[in-house]
């Protein structure tokens, strides 16, 4: 039982760590979104899904996705949904 904890203990762990680094990619691409000078990430996608509205996904173990609306005008950027994608295996 105890070994079980254990490699529960580290799954957790490990899978903490994904999802914060998953996080932490959004993040930024969200906030390099304004700012098409910037080279993309290799860690996101970013697609336009309609007028001022983008979709950013990660890739990698875990993977994030949310939709921005960007103001042109102001540069201000609001997150309008998140999710977390499950792959089938």
């Amino acid at each position: 039982m105890t070994s079980l904890e254990i490699v529960a203990t580290q799954t957790i762990k490990s899978s903490q760590a994904d999802f914060i680094q998953a996080e932490e990619a959004l993040l930024e691409c969200e906030e390099n979104i304004s700012n098409m000078t910037v080279p993309p990430s290799q860690t996101c996608v970013v697609q336009s899904v309609g007028k001022q509205l983008w979709k950013i996904s990660t890739s990698g173990r875990v993977v994030l996705e949310s939709v921005v609306h960007l103001d042109d005008a102001s540069g201000n950027l609001n997150r309008l949904s998140w999710r977390q994608v499950f792959k089938e295996r």
